[in-house]
């Protein structure tokens, strides 16, 4: 391997411990307390190394919700333009996104944490956040939009907002263990389906 790509790999493996050590620390002990020297001695990285990767800890935080919301969102297949959409496909849909919060949960964990706080100057991990949000519920606003045709645009965006929000309450409750993933996903499914139903404008 030429001496180049040699060093590329090596910085990409580094980079990619940095990323796990500071999703770990950054879920046990929150924002605040998930500090550099921690994200360093779990990482086995010394600091010089973190800080060549990323600028600060906001932009390491920044590229964890990245990281883990990419690794999300390519695991959740993606609909194709020709594709026969409907309510099964809608279930089997929010089953698939349920299911891979359990495998690439950091973006949830952080992000949530920090959707919640308010400070004067906002981290850029709470933008990215939001950002990530923002591109869920366009993908959700066109699956409901062609999978539940007889319902109205502001119905459509109605059904995003519960998704989204269901989606939330799901995941807190099955980080915290007070439901199993697969109750959880029965409920998930249940309640979207059931709103959709109810908006419906035709019969």
């Amino acid at each position: 391997m030429p001496e180049d790509s040699r060093k590329r790999a090596n910085g990409k493996r580094s980079a990619h411990r940095i990323l796990e050590a500071a999703a770990a620390i950054g879920s046990e002990r929150g924002y605040e307390g998930a500090t550099i020297n921690l994200i360093s001695e779990r990482s086995g990285l010394p600091a010089s190394s973190i800080y060549w990767h990323f600028q600060n800890k906001d932009a390491l935080f920044a590229a964890v919700i990245d990281w883990s919301f990419d690794q999300w969102l390519a695991s959740v297949t993606a609909f194709q333009e020709d594709d026969e959409l409907d309510e099964q496909y809608v279930e089997d849909a929010m089953g698939r996104a349920l299911e891979a919060f359990t495998r690439f949960p950091d973006h949830m964990r952080l992000g949530v944490m920090l959707a919640l706080e308010r400070r004067q100057e906002e981290p850029a991990g709470r933008r990215r956040f939001l950002d990530a949000r923002n591109v869920v519920a366009d993908r959700l606003r066109d699956l409901f939009g062609r999978a539940f045709r007889n319902i109205e645009p502001h119905g459509v965006d109605i059904l995003v907002t519960l998704t989204l929000a269901v989606g939330d309450g799901l995941f807190v409750a099955t980080e915290s263990g007070e439901i199993e993933l697969a109750d959880a996903e029965a409920v998930f499914t249940t309640a979207i389906l059931a709103a959709a139903e109810r908006l419906r404008t035709t019969p």
